[in-house]
C-alpha cells in the first residue's frame, strides 16, 4: 500500500483508504474503525502522497518524514504522544527532521503527522511502503 490511496478528509477523524470511485464522489474505508463512508466531490480531501513538510531548503514529502520517523523508532510507534506539550513535540520533530521550518510548521501540524504515522503503523500500511519503493526501483533498473 502506498500513500497514493490514503486520504485525509476535512472534518472527519483519522485517515481513510480510497476504495472505489462513484459518479458523485468516492467510497472510502476508515483506518480507525473499518467503516465505509461516501464522500462527495465538494468535500475537502487531501492525498497523503501530495502533502509535504516545509524545511529551510525545500519541501520534504510526507513519505520521507514517515521513513525518518520509522528509522528513529526502529519500526515502532512514536516515543512521544501527539498529546504531549508543544515543546516536546517540536524537540522530537527536530530529531526526525532537523531542518524543518519552525515558522511554517506548527505544533498542530506535528501532532497530525505523528497521529497519522501511528495510525498507518498500526494498520501495517508503512511496512509495504519500502517494498513498493524497491519494486519500483528494480523495475526501473530492468527497463534501463
Amino acid at each position: 500500500m502506498s500513500l497514493e490511496k490514503i486520504l485525509s478528509i476535512s472534518g472527519k477523524p483519522g485517515l481513510y483508504e480510497l476504495h472505489t470511485q462513484t459518479r458523485t464522489g468516492f467510497v472510502a474505508v476508515s483506518l480507525l474503525d473499518g467503516k465505509r463512508i461516501t464522500v462527495g466531490l465538494r468535500s475537502n480531501v487531501s492525498l497523503l502522497s501530495e502533502i509535504a513538510i516545509y524545511t529551510l531548503q525545500e519541501e520534504v514529502p510526507l513519505r520521507e518524514v514517515f521513513k525518518a520517523i520509522k528509522t528513529k523508532e526502529n519500526g515502532g510507534k512514536t516515543s512521544v504522544s501527539p498529546k504531549d506539550s508543544k515543546e516536546a513535540l517540536e524537540e522530537y520533530f527536530f530529531e526526525v527532521l532537523p531542518n524543518y521550518d519552525e515558522d511554517r510548521v506548527y505544533a498542530s501540524d506535528i501532532k497530525k503527522v505523528l497521529q497519522w504515522y501511528n495510525l498507518l503503523q498500526e494498520n501495517g500500511k508503512l511496512n509495504n511502503e519500502e517494498s513498493e519503493a524497491t519494486e519500483v526501483s528494480t523495475e526501473e533498473e530492468q527497463q534501463a
